[in-house]
């Protein structure tokens, strides 16, 4: 199968469709990693761990993130190649995708591990919970190389149209990972120490398995030995469009982390409670930003290939289609919200206060939808500043203004909550606003 012309030529809301699914399937799985780490520590351990593990979330994200926009600007540079039919490009992203990754990692593994302690510190993680959390933080860093690598391979995959191999090495990974944690837990009798030794050595089985794959592949997204190098004119290709959505992805992060700090200050119980929704949560954001990432790899190849009338449909249909998968899912989860939450704990306290922010952050997600695709569709175009812009105003403006002023006059989980719809509102209408003036696919055209 041609998957060049997969995307350029032939009905789009069923191929959007199918390679989303498997995209959003794979970020869900990726996401069980923290899930299962939570819930196993949450049951077996005790709450004061959880919320250790926890206590981490938003900045794991924030080291994560970064490079994870970044690796867009390996799916848009290939995506666009591919639409053009320049294999030489292709195979000069690709090799210098893999350097990007590598050194990537050990950049964040050894800044993180040198500011670890103060950032927690700064973070307002409680005193019962602050050893915990930075022992489970300095394990978790460890693995930053191997999930960069993953999440580049990842990337290259998904430029070329196939969302299913990532997907099948993850669930492979993601088996071990919670058989793994079971092991050090229950077994072992080990705390937070165990499930990130477990969530490391199962993002190492997951990026091993892709880039074995691709060494071996006989596609033109082959890795080869002899050709690893550092192509400088790629390479400032994909920091071009991808270190924006890098930034992009780390702004939202920042926020988080600001946002975390403050929830932190209303003790263990509150920040379990966080945990455990944000574990909920997040699967039907996957949902929502498969799409976003969909629209960036179709409108990338359209682009390439010289169809912007198609670039537009893709555009609509990746709304359309966003929004029925993403509401249902939400449905999904408020309906079995409850028993979910105390799947990771069972405290009355920490399920209500996890309802309460489910409630709040699923209405939010009507304005993520029109932010997500937005970004999608000008990324594929190679256009991410814009995105990025938008989102340091929008989002990490409003979140740490919040939290300086209005949080301290009304220091309660629901103030706090509130924001997440406020400044989501904000960046998705301003985002739709630069679609429309920006209307790339016609001045392009002209």
């Amino acid at each position: 199968m041609n998957t060049n012309k997969s995307m350029t030529e032939g009905p789009l809301t069923s191929k959007i469709l199918w390679y989303a699914i498997p995209l959003a399937l794979t970020a869900i799985l990726q996401q069980l990693f923290n899930a299962a780490d939570v819930a196993i520590i949450g049951q077996f351990v005790g709450t004061e761990a959880m919320a250790a593990v926890g206590a981490n979330s938003s900045l794991i994200s924030l080291f994560v993130n970064l490079f994870v926009g970044i690796s867009l600007g390996t799916n848009v540079v290939i995506a666009q190649a591919i639409g053009q039919e320049n294999n030489s490009t292709v195979r000069k992203a690709v090799h210098t995708s893999i350097y990007i990754a590598i050194f990537g990692g050990l950049f964040m593994l050894v800044l993180g591990e040198l500011c670890a302690p103060k950032v927690l510190s700064m973070m307002s993680v409680p005193e019962n919970v602050f050893p915990l959390a930075l022992k489970y933080l300095r394990i978790y860093l460890l693995g930053m190389p191997v999930i960069f690598l993953y999440n580049f391979e990842a990337a290259i995959y998904r430029a070329r149209g196939n969302t299913k191999t990532p997907l099948a090495a993850l669930t492979l990974s993601g088996i071990v990972n919670v058989l793994l944690n079971l092991f050090c837990v229950v077994i072992l009798h080990m705390s937070v120490e165990g499930v990130a030794i477990a969530t490391a050595i199962a993002n190492l089985v997951s990026s091993s398995i892709l880039f074995i794959l691709l060494t071996k592949s006989e596609d033109i997204i082959q890795i080869s030995f002899s050709d690893l190098k550092i192509d400088w004119s790629i390479l400032k290709r994909i920091l071009q469009i991808g270190l924006p959505s890098g930034i992009q992805s780390a702004v939202f992060s920042v926020a988080n982390v600001i946002v975390q700090s403050a929830i932190n200050s209303l003790g263990s119980i509150i920040i379990a409670a966080s945990s455990a929704a944000f574990n909920l949560e997040i699967f039907a954001y996957y949902v929502m930003n498969s799409f976003g990432q969909a629209c960036t790899t179709f409108v990338g190849q359209n682009y390439g290939a010289g169809k912007l009338d198609r670039c537009k449909k893709t555009f609509v249909r990746s709304v359309l289609l966003a929004i029925l998968f993403t509401f249902s899912s939400i449905l999904g989860i408020l309906f079995f919200g409850k028993d979910l939450l105390a799947f990771f704990n069972s405290d009355p306290q920490v399920i209500e206060f996890g309802y309460h922010r489910l409630m709040i952050i699923f209405f939010a997600y009507i304005f993520s939808i029109w932010q997500e695709m937005g970004s999608g569709y000008l990324r594929g175009f190679g256009l991410s500043m814009w995105p990025a812009v938008i989102a340091l105003v929008g989002i990490c403006t409003t979140r740490i203004l919040w939290v300086l002023l209005v949080f301290p006059k009304s220091p309660t989980f629901s103030t706090i909550m509130l924001i997440y719809p406020i400044s989501l509102g904000i960046v998705g209408l301003a985002t739709m606003i630069a679609v429309f003036i920006l209307n790339p696919a016609k001045k392009k055209k002209n």
